[in-house]
This record gives C-alpha cells, sequence and structure tokens, in this order.
C-alpha cells in the first residue's frame, strides 16, 4: 500500500530498482532532457525527500506511543522503517555538507558549526558582526572547501535530467553553486518543471528545530499534563523540563501534519505511481545532551522510505546507515554509479554496494566553543576518542542556555540537586578513551572503556577509528585559523575564473581556468533580463544571431566568477 491508500505494481520502476542498463537519457544536448518521453519518464523515479529537523525516533513507528502521527505511521506501514541511520556530527550544517556530497564534512572543511554568513567573503560589516556573537574571537567568517570537483548531489540530478528544488533549508557550509538547483527557496516545488520530467524534490520542516522550544514557548501545548511524557534519565524531571518535552511533542505532531499537507500534493497530482519517498531528521534531538553530542542521542535519526511498488511494506531494515550514503544512494536509485571521491555506499538501487560495519563521526567547534570528539559505531558499540579530556562535557552555548530546559539544569547544577546521571554531563573532565553497549545502555551512560571484559571490543573499534584517520583526511585537527590560512592563502577568499567561450558558428564552448567549476548559463534575447534558474553547461550551446549567452562559474568554497557576456 502506498502512503495515500493506493496499490502500484510498476514494471518500469520494477526494471530501475533492478538495475537496468541502459540509459534512456544520453541525449547530445541537455538542454532537451526536460521533454521526455513517457518511457524514458518511466525509467527515472521522481524522488522526494521530506526533512525533520533537530528529532531522534521519538514517533510510534520507531517504538514512542506519547503521540499520534497519523502521516508518519502510515508512510511507516506502507514503507521500510531504517533504525540504524546516522548522521556524522550531531548539528545540522555538517550533516546537510555531508548529504550533499557524500563525503565526511571533517574531509571537506565543514565540521564546525558554523563557519559564516554567505557569502563570507563578500558579506557586509553589519552581517559579520551579527555573526560573530556565535564564533570564537579571531575566526573570519569562510566556506569549506571542498576538493576541487566535488559537486552537489542535486547538480548530479539535474545531469540525469531531474528537475531538481529545494524549500527551502540551505547551511551546507559553502553556497550552493548557480548550477545546483532549478528553484532553490520558499516557493520551491516539483510543480514547476516540464511535462513528464522526473523530479528531486526537498522539502524542510523547521517546526521541530531546537529553537522552537523556546520560539514558540507562548503557542499552545498539543500534549496535555495528562500524558505522562518520557524524561531521558540525564535531564532531571522537573516542570521546566516536562514543558519542554511537552513542547518537543507538539512541534513533531505539526511537523507531522506537514507531511500530510505534501503527501496530499502528490496523491492530488497523481505522482504516487511513480514517486520514492523519503522521510528523515537531519540529527538527533533538540534537547540537551541531545544535539551536538556524539551519543546516539544527537546522531541517531529515524528514516522511512516507501516505494511505488509497495516493497517492504510495514517492514524493518536495521543496517548501519551514515548520511554520507545518501549521495551514491540517490544516483544508485537514479540508475548511476557514485563518482569515485565519494566516502558514501549505496544502500538501494542498482549499485547498491555491501553492507557497511561502521558509522564515523566527529564533533569540533559549536558556536564560540570547541571540543574535537571522534565516535565510531558498530552495530551494538561506540567508541569515542577525547582529545580535550581536561575541558568539560558541558561547555556554555549561549544559543543553547535559550531553553528553560538549560537554565533549570544550570540552576540544579548549582544548588546540588541533580542526580548522578543527571551530573555525567557536567564532570569536569573525561576520560580519553569510552565505550558503551548501546544495547544495554542505550542512553550511553556506563562508561566500559576500562572493563577488561570489553578489552577486545575497544581494541577493535580504536583499530577502526585509526584506520579512518589514516585514510580520511581530518581538518579538525587542526586550527581552524591554520584552516582558512590553508585554503585562502593569499588571506582572501579565491574567486572562480571567469568563463571564457571558444565559438564555432552558433555554437559556444565555456571553459573555466579553476579546476573543478561548474559552469552554468542562460540565452536570452536582448530584452530578458537573467532569471535564477542557470543551466548546466555540458558542451557547446546554440546561440542565435538575435540572443546573447550569460555564463557564470563556480567551485565549491569560492566566490562565483564574474559574469561572462556574449553575444548582443
Amino acid at each position: 500500500m502506498h502512503p495515500c491508500g493506493t496499490i502500484f505494481y510498476l514494471a518500469a520502476t520494477l526494471c530501475l530498482f533492478a538495475g537496468c542498463d541502459e540509459d534512456p537519457l544520453a541525449e547530445d544536448d541537455p538542454l532537451t532532457r526536460g521533454a521526455m518521453s513517457a518511457s524514458q519518464t518511466a525509467s527515472r523515479p521522481n524522488i522526494l525527500w521530506l526533512v525533520a529537523e533537530d528529532m531522534s525516533p521519538t514517533i510510534p513507528p520507531f517504538g514512542d506511543s506519547t503521540i499520534a502521527t497519523p502521516n508518519l505511521s502510515r508512510l511507516a506501514a506502507e514503507g521500510i522503517r531504517y533504525t540504524h541511520v546516522f548522521s556524522p556530527s550531531g548539528v545540522c550544517s555538517p550533516s546537510r555538507a555531508a548529504i550533499a556530497t557524500g563525503m565526511y564534512p571533517t574531509a571537506i572543511g565543514a565540521m564546525h558549526m558554523r563557519t559564516g554568513p554567505w557569502y563570507a567573503g563578500a558579506a557586509s560589516a553589519e552581517t559579520i558582526a551579527s555573526a560573530a556573537q556565535y564564533m570564537p574571537d579571531g575566526v573570519v567568517p569562510y566556506e569549506a572547501m571542498p576538493p576541487a570537483g566535488v559537486r552537489m548531489h542535486s547538480e548530479y540530478l539535474r545531469e540525469l535530467g531531474y528537475y531538481t528544488s529545494n524549500n527551502a533549508k540551505q547551511d551546507y557550509q559553502f553556497v550552493a553553486p548557480a548550477t545546483a538547483w532549478d528553484a532553490n527557496g520558499r516557493d520551491a516545488h516539483w510543480r514547476d518543471r516540464e511535462p513528464g520530467q522526473p523530479f528531486f524534490s526537498i522539502f524542510n520542516f523547521e517546526v521541530t528545530h531546537e529553537s522552537r522550544i523556546w520560539g514558540k514557548s507562548d503557542d499552545p501545548l498539543l500534549v496535555p499534563d495528562s500524558v505522562d511524557v518520557p524524561i531521558p534519565p540525564y535531564l532531571p524531571d522537573v516542570a521546566q523540563v516536562r514543558t519542554d518535552v511537552r513542547r518537543m511533542y507538539s512541534n513533531i505532531v505539526e511537523m507531522d501534519a506537514q507531511v500530510g499537507e505534501i503527501l496530499d500534493q502528490l496523491e492530488a497530482e497523481g505522482l504516487l505511481d511513480n514517486t520514492i519517498i523519503f522521510w528523515y531528521t537531519d540529527h538527533g534531538g533538540p534537547l540537551p545532551r541531545q544535539k551536538r553530542a556524539l551519543y546516539d542521542s544527537g546522531l541517531r535519526v529515524p528514516m522511512i522510505i516507501s516505494f511505488p511498488d509497495g516493497r517492504g511494506a510495514g517492514t524493518v531494515d536495521d543496517r548501519l546507515i551514515s548520511f554520507i550514503d545518501f549521495l551514491p544512494t540517490l544516483l544508485s536509485l537514479a540508475g548511476e554509479p557514485a563518482p569515485d571521491y565519494v566516502h558514501g555506499r549505496a544502500f538501494l538501487g542498482a549499485h547498491e554496494a555491501p553492507l557497511r560495519e561502521y558509522i564515523h563521526a566527529a564533533a569540533d567547534r559549536f558556536d564560540e566553543a570547541y571540543d574535537t570528539i571522534r565516535a565510531v559505531r558498530d552495530a551494538r558499540y561506540k567508541y569515542l576518542r577525547n582529545f580535550d579530556p581536561d575541558q568539560p562535557y558541558y561547555l556554555p552555548l549561549s544559543y543553547r542556555e535559550q531553553m528553560a530546559t538549560m537554565q533549570a539544569m544550570l540552576q540544579m547544577r548549582d544548588a546540588g540537586t541533580l542526580d548522578p546521571d543527571e551530573l555525567l554531563w557536567f564532570r569536569e573532565t573525561k576520560p580519553e578513551e569510552e565505550l558503551f553497549d548501546t544495547q544495554s545502555d542505550p542512553h550511553e551512560l556506563n562508561n566500559l572503556a576500562d572493563d577488561q571484559q570489553f578489552a577486545d571490543v575497544l581494541e577493535r573499534l580504536r583499530a577502526e577509528y585509526e584506520r579512518w584517520q589514516a585514510t580520511v583526511p581530518d581538518y579538525g585537527q587542526i586550527s581552524e585559523s591554520d584552516y582558512i590560512d590553508m585554503i585562502w592563502p593569499e588571506g582572501d577568499q579565491p574567486r572562480t575564473a571567469m568563463p571564457t567561450a571558444d565559438s564555432s558558428g552558433q555554437q559556444i564552448l565555456l571553459a573555466s581556468a579553476t579546476d573543478g567549476a561548474s559552469i552554468g548559463y542562460q540565452v536570452l534575447d536582448s530584452s530578458t533580463a537573467p532569471g535564477p534558474t542557470w543551466r548546466i553547461h555540458e558542451g557547446p550551446v546554440a546561440v542565435g544571431s538575435d540572443e546573447r549567452l550569460i555564463a557564470v562559474a563556480h567551485r565549491i568554497g569560492y566566490l562565483p566568477s564574474d559574469s561572462l557576456v556574449v553575444g548582443r
């Protein structure tokens, strides 16, 4: 059963999911890809991502019956629940960078939360001053800089003929190039694509964000006092915490209704029979010792995937999955392999890879405070390496301290009324290594690193951590200032070289001297102003005698180039 109540068995999508060898979109001119035949459309499924923020598996499909989530529960009944999905960071921007690039945030300079106002090199003094309150002294705003040639997931899908839209969160630690999206913003929607064109569309639901705990404090609670909300053992069971937890669940109820509105639109437009639906969250929960932490409370997210053919309806998949696996999986569902540079592996589609044995994660700077920690987790055990053992677990963050729960915990700490589990987070020091059995100790309260019974587990996960560090760059191991000096050797953000044009008759071939830059262009008549959508340059472009071509180049992490204008 598909989420809106209809069973579909689509032979063409079955062919795709099984892995067809033919590429029906192999056409010479990328500009014709929007107008595809029915057979071509059937071979590329629509892909819809519904993304909630700051949320652990706290809904009925994942075992928490505190509230009812009819839309997500229906989606889960008609799809697959993934129970072991992990972000590589306990906060949004590094997580989103991993999803967009298929690479670890630590390997592309995206590990610190966050790195600037955008564009960093062109921001006004007022914007920089406003952002500075959440940045350490001496660190200038900057963009993360992946290796040359790294592109976003959406750009790859556009090259395959997809219409891509993002509504509306970006925040990747870098500015998305002009070539990344067909539509990006609060009005972005699949509806603006060409007839028959497949789409990749993202809708973000911000109502569950941490800031909505205090930002919606005057709104009516949708979870009444009569409901006995669960309080995790690391938080005190006091009135302020119970109110914030009720607000968290109330926000989830609102998010569920918003998800239902998008699903209703999909059904009303007859798109259910060729749309794969993902619902997931960008990292763990919004409460203290959840968001920003490398415990499962900060990393583990719920995910549901529903297929048009009803495969796996109502089942559970407990494979280990990392956000770095999303880009290769997205391409695999479209029938294409991932580029060689990605760190992730496809868990679905024509290029599905072997199961992973471990996930990896990192914590670095959050707002104004640094605490470098690395994590490795297998299906059961979690290993943490603390690089600042003389530093407390809890670090003051002015943003988080707007939450009543955080204020209550600090007052109780100072009054000496927190119990031992609640005090763990406020220890003044921490061990260099930690090991947790997430099966018997899901809240990760009991460190087993010194327990000889688990010595073999500790050694195995330590060795995996060292292997990961030896094979994947980790720019969190150098100072942030040194990283900025490395990517901005002249002291300023580099600018992408303006495209050059090589003309042959009415055909124009574009190039940029900046290695790895994407080039976007528009062909316009003399009276038309440039619009927000830039086509991706993949070959010679036809330009009529009464037309002009405008082109811009952009390598991720660089400023975009100046515009090239050819013709009238």
